[in-house]
């Protein structure tokens, strides 16, 4: 019986003439150009381009297995209205196909086999495509999203995209080559690919190293992956980019810019000795261009959190915001893991103290205390004024406040006139007047000494004349370490954040400096 059955099979094939030359043959010779992308109303831009580029044979070829990521017209308007050209513009670039076959990989990839992060190579392999698929569902080739997917033929299947890919270094580029895989997974995981690949925008990215994400879970009390699943995670990341391209010699010191992530602004400072701070964190590498924009290397993760600073800066604490800045200590008082509590003088404050010297706002932000006057203010840890009580407290400086609560609350001769504007990083207390510290403090202080980094995080490094060793004082005078020195570096492991006086001898030459560990 199955004999017969497969025999009559085989007869009424032949009689109706399909069997390998009819039908079937017809249907098996579909291919991504003829049968997708020329009878596409939506593509005849894209079907112009091939037929220029001299690619209509390589996407018809019955042998191959392609994915084809296929740019819709409107995808070729907005191209040529971004290069300032048309279509036909377009059409004689002399890289057409080399984009084109950027849009191309050997393989046939279904919208259901593409994974959230995937790095695929086309067939012109000067740089991959990024792949993001979104907890929606989403699929996208770099910056351009996939609008209509599986249109499948038997050499391969094309997935239609809203914009055109160009096979450009991109800021992802530079993130990927260079080794900065928690920050490119922290990308990936947060679906921000499309915005960071896209080759048509201007931006400037602070990238954190893979140390400073390591710090930043430690921090925090958890892990990398702790900090993946954060739901934050891309309001972080954001928080680290700049909508425009900013190179670092276009820094100034106390520039304050807003990223992608506008829930708060990023500090700039640069040092007098050259160093580039982004809120606390050191650019440790500077102006790795992109197509697409730069990025500047951090060495810690910034957040977009309401610290101090932000106080001052948001209650018209001008005269303070400015003193702060020339100082350069906004990496100190930005530090998101700080803990501070800051009285901080208002403007009126700052005049009358420039009228009892006889000078003005600016006279004051030259005064060569000026740090000095300024770390007097702040404490270094959290007092509410529930906390606060009678008698001295130890600042930043070194030097003690004293604080009487018998009318109303006083900081020395100043009263407090607004208390407890909380941060994320600490408190603020307005004070009606500027906090003047013991003028011969600081007189065994060397100036030539140069501590670098500073803030500094694992190691401090002496630039200058040779030291043997080193005892760590807090602010009270209390020994922390001490040590002989090795190779002008010392080590700051296990060292908890603040400030600190350090004492170097060589001999019987002894200086004093200051540092923050971070």
């Amino acid at each position: 019986m199955k004999k017969k059955t497969l025999f009559f099979n085989v007869r009424q094939l032949f009689a109706t003439g399909i069997l390998f030359l009819g039908i079937s043959t017809s249907q098996a010779q579909t291919n991504v150009y003829d049968n997708v992308i020329a009878t596409s109303p939506n593509h005849t831009s894209l079907a112009a381009a091939i037929q220029q580029a001299g690619l209509v044979g390589a996407l018809q070829n019955p042998s191959a297995t392609l994915t084809v990521f296929a740019p819709d017209n409107t995808a070729f308007s907005n191209l040529a209205t971004a290069l300032g050209t048309d279509i036909n513009g377009l059409l004689a670039n002399p890289q057409l196909s080399s984009i084109l076959l950027y849009h191309v990989l050997g393989t046939t990839v279904p919208a259901s086999a593409v994974t959230n992060g995937a790095i695929v190579t086309p067939l012109n392999n000067a740089n991959t495509i990024k792949m993001t698929k979104t907890s929606t569902g989403n699929v996208f080739a770099n910056q351009a999203q996939v609008n209509a997917a599986d249109l499948t033929t038997n050499n391969g299947v094309v997935h239609s995209v809203n914009a055109v890919l160009l096979p450009v270094e991109t800021v992802a580029d530079i993130a990927i080559d260079n080794g900065f895989t928690s920050l490119v997974t922290a990308v990936i995981t947060a679906e921000l690919l499309p915005a960071v690949t896209n080759p048509l925008a201007d931006l400037t990215v602070f990238a954190p190293t893979n140390a400073a994400f390591d710090q930043l879970a430690s921090d925090l009390g958890t892990t990398i992956a702790g900090i993946l699943a954060n739901p934050a995670l891309a309001a972080i990341l954001t928080y680290h980019v700049l909508g425009t391209g900013v190179q670092s010699t276009a820094i100034n010191n106390g520039d304050i810019v807003t990223p992608l992530n506008s829930a708060n602004t990023l500090k700039l400072t640069k040092k007098s000795t050259g160093e580039v701070f982004v809120n606390q964190a050191q650019v440790t590498l500077a102006d790795l261009n992109a197509d697409n924009g730069v990025v500047h290397v951090l060495d810690a993760v910034v957040l977009p959190v309401e610290t101090v600073v932000d106080v001052a800066i948001d209650n018209s604490f001008t005269s303070l915001a400015a003193a702060v800045i020339k100082a350069e200590l906004l990496p100190a008082l930005t530090n998101p893991f700080g803990t501070f509590t800051v009285f901080a003088p208002t403007n009126a404050a700052f005049d009358n103290l420039a009228t009892a010297l006889g000078t003005d706002l600016n006279g004051i932000l030259n005064l060569p205390n000026l740090g000095d006057v300024l770390l007097y203010h702040v404490v270094g840890s959290v007092a509410l004024s529930t906390d606060l009580t009678n008698g001295a407290v130890p600042t930043l400086l070194g030097q003690n406040v004293t604080i009487d609560l018998t009318n109303g609350v006083k900081v020395n001769d100043a009263n407090v006139t607004t208390a407890d504007v909380l941060a994320d990083n600490g408190v603020v207390h307005v004070i009606d007047a500027v906090l003047l510290p013991a003028a011969n403090l600081n007189e065994n202080m060397e100036e030539s000494i140069a501590l670098y980094p500073n803030p500094a995080n694992e190691i401090l490094t002496i630039n200058g004349s040779t030291y043997n060793s080193y005892t760590i004082l807090d602010l009270s005078g209390k020994m922390i370490k001490s040590s002989t020195i090795e190779n002008q570096t010392i080590d700051l492991s296990g060292l908890n954040p603040g400030m600190y006086n350090i004492q170097l001898v060589n001999g019987n030459n002894v200086n004093f400096a200051r540092f923050m560990k971070q």
